[in-house]
């Protein structure tokens, strides 16, 4: 692999968070029944006038000035002429001639090989196009078509070929999904169909500045899937040059059952689509106080909020960029923090079973902390309740377990299931019970072999049900071996 450089850039298309369509009032909810959400404007009926939703240039525009794009003082909307069976008009209302931002940037923490800057080619906004769905057995001839999607507000994001490994790849990925949900403008659900990243890849030998024959991959619907075609493209692509073959410009679907790419058309070019501009929508004005107005909106960004955690609640690096890689994570620790002042435990806790809750989740790559029955109050309570000794570490365990199933709070789970400390009065009888019961333990700790002193600490917790609090049984335990 190391005689061969892997090129990759992206066109990441994500659907605007809007409650109606880009150009007419049909709602953009997930799961309706085939065909319910349509009007005659995004079935392309003849005589209908298209109207931009106002929302869907805002959020757009936000995305724009949040990559640092240079946004032009006017835009325009054109037609893209293609014919295919989701397409309803027969063309697709985007923009080719004057796009909403170009040349911008966006920053990606490539771990420890720091943060890459992305440069962003063009963002404008479109519509989406509608969904065929194909049978599954191969040997039938027809295909279905859903037009609910037809019409939803669609940004696209082009990135230029900068990514240079499958390592890179995902780090934008993962990057680009946070930053989106950053400024609140996608719900970024890659199972619905509102994110989605189609993957442009060439490969070239190491050194060369020429770039190889592009590649366009679609029908990648999960960043997983996006790995595979990946891997599965570097081969076929190296594995066609070095056996003397030619790679043409194509685009190419992946699938995901047999694990390859597919020729789906020869890469088409602008002149191809045959762009003009679109009759029916006026030219977009867009003036300074627009801007800073939609600017004010921005929140802070994945970037510079993981550098903030840095410094201002002492974490490592790893564990800032762990808890800022959604916004709601980062969200639940910083309100768990104002409950209680222990960022390092706060944030163990979350890394560890809250993350560990969020991977088991149905929803997949799509869930987030909002789908658990976690609460900042109850992680900060929790950690105070560890902090004050009220219980161990071990018995928080079984808490913050009861909490995800549950819903409920720490002390409530602590009172109801009788989790509290066993008190000090005691233990003396129980300590006593185990040094009787182990003399080989007890006579290596006397004689300077601490390590049987875990032992010992382990037969208490194992007796006392992880109640006991080894702050205070340790010295006890000492005292009563006579080796204080």
């Amino acid at each position: 692999m190391s005689t061969w450089e892997t090129v990759i850039g992206f066109e990441v298309h994500t659907e605007l968070k809007t409650r109606s369509k880009n150009f007419c009032g049909c709602p953009t909810d997930f799961g309706g029944a085939p065909n319910t959400q349509v009007c005659p404007i995004c079935l392309g009926m003849p005589g209908t006038l298209p109207v931009l939703n106002k929302r869907s240039f805002e959020l757009a525009l936000k995305t724009a000035l949040a990559l640092k794009c240079n946004v032009p003082e006017r835009c325009d909307f054109d037609r893209k002429n293609y014919y295919y069976p989701d397409l309803p008009k027969n063309y697709q209302i985007s923009q080719h001639h004057r796009h909403l931002g170009r040349d911008g940037t966006m920053d990606v923490d490539m771990g420890e090989a720091g943060i890459k800057t992305i440069n962003i080619l063009d963002i404008h906004l479109e519509e989406d196009a509608g969904k065929n769905i194909h049978p599954e057995d191969r040997d039938d001839d027809f295909t279905l078509v859903d037009l609910n999607r037809a019409g939803t507000p669609l940004l696209e994001i082009v990135t230029a070929p900068d990514l240079r490994s499958r390592e890179e790849a995902f780090a934008f990925m993962q990057g680009m999904r946070t930053f989106l949900e950053y400024l609140d403008v996608s719900e970024c659900k890659m199972q619905e169909g509102r994110l989605r990243f189609e993957l442009n890849i060439s490969v070239r030998r190491p050194g060369d500045t020429e770039l190889g024959t592009k590649v366009e991959i679609k029908n990648v619907n999960s960043v997983s899937a996006v790995m595979k075609a990946i891997d599965h493209e570097f081969e076929r692509q190296t594995t066609t040059l070095e056996s003397g073959g030619t790679l043409r410009q194509e685009t190419r679907l992946w699938d995901d059952t047999e694990g390859v790419t597919r020729t789906m058309r020869s890469k088409e070019k602008a002149n191809d689509y045959r762009y003009f501009p679109e009759p029916d929508l006026v030219e977009l004005h867009i003036d300074e106080a627009t801007k800073r107005d939609i600017a004010a909106t921005i929140p802070e960004l994945p970037v510079v909020r993981r550098q903030r955690f840095v410094a201002d609640f002492g974490l490592s690096a790893y564990d800032a960029s762990t808890l800022t890689a959604q916004r709601e994570t980062a969200d639940l620790f910083e309100a768990a923090v104002k409950v209680h002042d222990n960022p390092k435990a706060i944030a163990n806790w979350i890394q560890g079973d809250v993350l560990r809750a969020l991977k088991e989740h149905p929803a997949g790559e799509d869930a987030t902390v909002r789908d658990l029955n976690v609460t900042a109050q109850g992680i900060g309570e929790l950690v105070a309740l560890i902090d004050k000794e009220t219980i161990t570490g071990k018995i928080a365990k079984q808490v913050i377990k009861a909490m995800l199933e549950s819903g409920k709070a720490p002390l409530q789970i602590v009172e109801e299931q009788g989790l509290k400390p066993i008190d000090e009065s005691a233990i003396g009888p129980i300590l006593d019970e185990i040094i009787a019961a182990n003399p080989g333990p007890v006579a290596d700790v006397q004689a300077g072999k601490m390590k049987a002193m875990g032992f010992l600490m382990g037969e208490v917790m194992k007796r006392t049900k992880g109640k006991a609090n080894p702050a205070s049984v340790t010295p006890l335990l000492k005292q009563k071996l006579g080796i204080e």
